[in-house]
């Protein structure tokens, strides 16, 4: 199944391309579109809505708001999930001069868009953003979303090129040079796409701010959870390291050392609780059956749980269901085979002939192993499928 466009039936170049991502928003998204096109009167402009492929009736509701409005396009993305990959997706289709993204459940003020707009045509911005950190009003966040929003700030600051008062705002514009010189190293991960922008392009951009507060939410459900705090996290880890570091790759590590917590226990409980007489040679050596059950017993079942947890956390923009998801634990399980053999042979070897405790054994051996496991598992069990639309 592939993506699916419905394009509108404006074919002139807009001044201005307006990216709506949605997941499940259609108890709002026909007043959102409604209320920021009545808004930007006057400014030649497109309306772009890349959904999720919505379980709810967003998609419906953009074909009949489309039907009286000539300038609203919608994209479905089908097994994809991330609001950044879908503002690139919406930035790459798109026809407009200027490029802009905000949300698609109405807490992003329209006046304040205007104003961005308008700031960004007179020709000396290259970025202009929402913040809701000028001055000391009200912020629209709760207490514990407010704190968490200043500290991720705080972090952020110490990565960008550009000193944004609020570099998780979810709505800017940007004009389409300055998107471009960014969009080669854009890593199209979690729900901050303002910071992938403005760490990835390669010069310091004009930029301008203007206040405003979040508004309450018309409809859906806050996508904030802590899989968007991890991605936030491994984000910043890749653009600190110039990408030396990817950010699936570490989010990938984040779960392999959960899953070295969960190897760790079973290597235990296995020396402990585990009887198997015996010994097996390997070339001039002579190995205990018992250390070959325990190590493999304990490689498989961590390589079970890394894959659950890789499929929730590292790869959930291609996260895999049903039969997809039990063929992608097989090819996961061939991908990291070389990996695990790997890992079963260093542990035997270094307990046995270096004479080091199994469990550090163990552990040395799957890192070891744990990069050759991301790139196979990449490529085989979450492969990225180019589709088009």
């Amino acid at each position: 199944m592939t993506n699916i466009e419905r394009a509108s039936a404006f074919t002139g170049q807009p001044d201005l391309s307006l990216i709506i991502c949605t997941l499940n928003e259609g108890a709002a998204i026909r007043s959102v579109v409604t209320e920021i096109s009545d808004t930007l009167a006057g400014i030649s402009h497109e309306i772009i809505v890349v959904d999720d492929n919505s379980a709810d009736n967003t998609a419906a509701e953009v074909l009949d708001l489309a039907r009286t409005h000539p300038h609203v396009r919608l994209h479905v993305r089908v097994n994809e999930r991330g609001l950044s990959s879908a503002a690139i997706k919406g930035w790459d289709i798109a026809h407009g001069k200027y490029l802009g993204v905000m949300d698609g459940d109405g807490q992003h003020d329209p006046l304040a868009i205007r104003a961005l707009a308008e700031m960004i045509m007179k020709g000396d911005k290259d970025l202009v953003c929402v913040s809701r950190y000028i001055g000391t009003t009200e912020t629209g966040l709760s207490g514990i979303r407010d704190l968490g929003s200043k500290a991720a700030t705080w972090a952020t600051g110490l990565v960008l090129k550009v000193p944004l008062s609020d570099p998780m705002s979810g709505c800017f514009l940007m004009t389409r040079e300055y998107y471009q010189s960014a969009r080669p190293k854009l890593t199209g991960i979690g729900f901050k796409i303002l910071l992938d922008i403005a760490a990835s392009a390669p010069r310091k951009p004009r930029f301008g701010e203007v206040k405003a507060a979040l508004r309450e939410r018309q409809g859906g459900v806050s996508k904030l959870d802590l899989r968007v705090v991890l991605d936030l996290g491994a984000l910043l880890v890749e653009k600190a390291t110039g990408g030396l570091l990817p950010a699936k790759f570490v989010l990938f590590a984040g779960v392999g050392l959960s899953g070295v917590v969960v190897y760790t226990i079973l290597l235990y409980l296995g020396h402990h609780f585990l009887t198997v007489p015996g010994q097996f040679p390997i070339y001039r050596y002579q190995y205990n059956k018992e250390d070959l059950v325990n190590y493999s017993l304990a490689i498989w079942l961590s390589m079970t749980w890394n894959f659950f947890l890789n499929n929730l956390i590292t790869f959930r923009d291609r996260r895999l269901k049903g039969w997809r998801m039990f063929g992608g634990l097989i090819r996961f399980y061939i991908a990291c085979s070389l990996g695990a053999l790997i890992s079963l042979c260093l542990s035997l070897f270094m307990k046995d002939q270096l004479h080091i405790h199994y469990v550090v054994a163990g552990i040395i051996a799957t890192l070891i192993s744990s990069v050759w496991n991301y790139w196979a598992s990449t490529l085989l069990s979450w492969r990225d499928k180019k589709t088009g639309g």
